[in-house]
């Protein structure tokens, strides 16, 4: 049965949540105006901008807590859902500064204030939260809201997750406060009531530092006879050997001791509250752990906040401290927008719901991906529509729907600079239709969490399947397709460059359908980049092997089950491989065919097949084609590339043999 609202929290007095108009956020917001105007896209703020404006908010602070939208959002659609920031234990509502421009370009934003003097407990904040809730959703029925918390704010989510199950929630919960009671925050409380009241400690010396050597040097100190208080005057004046970027005067204006107690207090309330109700939690969650975060155990908690939620995911942030939002670590839209996490209705649907890469978002992901393209330093060439081969990717037709069909080398290698070129070039994102198992979220994390499959949501990646096809098509959009599949990209030893296709025409009709131009492309490497030592004929003779094999098959479903020949082997196994001294890769896309027009001629599935052989005839010449020019490629060596970039700069094309 569906909890109504108000049944989980005591009254909040009086606050009312609103939906600021452009004339009330200017109101609401006008201590935080003079700031909006140092961001633009690709400036990231940080610390300092977070201690400055944190000082600007509560120089004239009073009043109950409330919303304010920041000003320096990006432009977003109309269509935007609503994402609730819920403050960590500072409570100022500037965690997010950092992602204010990036987040507004896809999110309505609301960031709650608490002042520093207000004593709301936590079941009033949960209500204040609730009570906006219910009246966005009254008037936004069918889009989820967001609701973004951290430590303490993460609570205030999950409480009001936990007690509105009837509404579609999202929550993004980073190092929840929920493990308070297995965390030294607990021993700050005697400790902050003998701290004398002419010294500030500040929150990042007494909480950040709370770890297992400050506890040492007090019991140490202790043991040679001081008191607690001498103990405590002494840390506080060391205080002065923190970073100066880190504002101890706004730190202490933020977090007097009063408050700060107050607060401490509030996060035992709010753990005990929230641990009592996590069977109650049905919404989607996605958890940020810090694994160097010195005021909660965040790492272990995530872990059971994982397995505790049905619908819990996780991304840790291993090198990352508690506060994870004002970090160089983490780009909170494009972990949303990677992990699945962002749709704008109350199913996700990956085509529709897809946010376009931003040309910040590329380069971030390309300095990571960067040592791929040099190490392979792939050369592309393209056909024109007069049939003349260019370097390249001049050949590829701007306007869509366009379908680039190929091969897939080993474990799918040529992927990561395939559409990394495609963008370089030509600000074209592929869309990949990929196998479902890069999709499928499994409980035991073997599929979870990793850096390569959040790029294939940031790089449009959808599952194969024939709605999606149609969808992409309709976008008119630059679609990557493999009809080899998996049993192309986890092929046997001996079978490299062999197609596996199916039998039937899967995509012609379809393509026709919607006048989608195909480019038929061909890729080699060397060899494979590595010679392959236990294929699958090896490990499935292999019991251990099997088992494993069959299970995680099993586990994500296989596809073609239907299909006749060699590419309904879909087994899943991860190939073992020597890998080889990096050669060159080489991209050859041949000449768009069109299906405009078609339409008629391309149903009768005879025709339609003809076509199907056709494209796989041209991809298999310019695989070919390949083979035989990188035999007259001077620089198909990693050492004769490396010699001419020491000679001409890194950043210089190397040559390749002539066309």
């Amino acid at each position: 049965m569906a909890t109504t609202a108000g049944a989980c929290f005591f009254a909040a007095g009086s606050f009312q949540a609103f939906r600021p108009s452009p004339r009330r956020v200017a109101a609401t917001t006008k201590t935080t105006a003079r700031f909006a105007e140092m961001n633009v896209e690709g400036t990231r703020k940080g610390l300092r901008e977070y201690f400055e404006e944190s000082k600007v908010m509560i120089k004239s602070d009073g009043g109950p807590p409330r919303w304010f939208s920041p000003l320096e959002t990006g432009a977003r659609s109309h269509d935007s859902p609503l994402l609730l920031f819920l403050p960590g234990i500072d409570g100022v509502g500037l965690g997010l500064v950092r992602h204010h421009y990036s987040l507004g370009k896809i999110f309505d934003i609301w960031c709650l204030h608490i002042p520093v003097k207000d004593r709301t407990s936590f079941a009033g904040l949960s209500k204040l939260v609730e009570k906006t809730v219910r009246s966005e959703v009254k008037r936004s029925p069918n889009r989820p809201i967001y609701l973004v918390g951290e430590s303490l704010g993460a609570c205030i989510a999950l409480a009001v997750a936990s007690c509105n199950p009837d509404v579609d929630l999202v929550l993004i919960l980073a190092n929840p406060a929920t493990s308070f009671s297995k965390s030294q925050l607990q021993t700050v409380l005697p400790l902050l009531e003998v701290i004398p009241d002419h010294f500030h400690l500040s929150l990042r010396y007494v909480l950040s530092s709370m770890t297992g050597d400050l506890l040492k040097r007090v019991s140490g100190i202790l043991v040679r006879g001081q008191t607690l208080q001498q103990t405590v005057g002494g840390l506080c004046q060391d205080s002065v050997a923190l970073p100066l970027y880190l504002s101890l005067q706004v730190l202490t204006d933020i977090l007097p001791q009063e408050t700060l107690i107050w607060k401490l207090q509030m996060l035992k309330t709010a753990s005990t509250f929230v641990n009592a109700r996590l069977h109650a939690v049905e919404a989607q969650t996605l958890i940020f752990s810090s694994g160097r975060d010195q005021l909660l155990p965040s790492l272990e908690e995530g872990e059971r906040l994982f397995h505790a939620l049905p619908n819990g995911e996780i991304r840790r942030a291993g090198d990352s401290g508690h506060f994870l939002f004002l970090e160089d670590g983490i780009d909170l839209a494009s972990a949303i927008k990677g992990s699945y996490f962002y749709r704008r209705g109350k199913y996700l649907d990956r085509v529709s719901d897809y946010v376009p890469l931003t040309p910040s978002e590329f380069n971030k992901l390309n300095l990571i991906l960067s040592y791929i393209e040099q190490m392979f330093s792939p050369v592309t060439l393209s056909t024109l529509e007069d049939g003349m081969i260019v370097r390249g990717l001049g050949g590829i037709p701007m306007e869509g729907p366009v379908l680039i069909v190929g091969y897939h080398m080993l474990l799918g290698i040529e992927l990561i600079p395939l559409v990394c070129q495609f963008f370089i070039q030509r600000k074209i994102i592929l869309r990949g239709m990929a196998h479902p198992m890069l999709f499928v979220k499994l409980k035991d994390g073997r599929l979870l969490d990793s850096f390569p499959f959040d790029q294939i949501g940031i790089f449009g990646g959808v599952p194969v399947s024939a709605v999606n096809f149609y969808k992409l098509l309709s976008l008119k959009s630059h679609i990557l397709l493999y009809p080899g599949g998996i049993r192309e990209a986890l092929h046997r030893k001996g079978e490299e460059y062999k197609l596996f296709w199916p039998e039937q025409s899967e995509f012609i009709r379809m393509a026709a359908r919607f006048g989608a131009k195909i480019v038929p492309f061909g890729v080699v490497g060397e060899d494979d980049f590595g010679d392959v030592l236990l294929d699958y004929d090896d490990q499935i003779k292999i019991p251990f092997m099997k088992s494993i094999i069959e299970e995680f098959t099993n586990s994500v479903g296989n596809l073609r089950t239907e299909t006749r020949g060699e590419v309904a082997n879909q087994d899943l196994h991860f190939p073992m491989f020597l890998p080889k001294v990096p050669g060159r890769f080489y991209y050859y896309f041949g000449k768009p065919i069109e299906t405009e027009g078609r339409k008629q001629e391309l149903r009768d599935k005879g025709k339609a097949h003809e076509l199907y052989l056709q494209v796989q005839d041209e991809i298999e010449k310019n695989i070919a084609f390949l083979k035989e020019k990188r035999e007259k490629d001077p620089y198909r060596s990693v050492l004769s590339r490396l010699a001419y970039q020491a000679a001409h700069g890194v950043t210089s094309e190397i040559p390749t043999f002539e066309i």
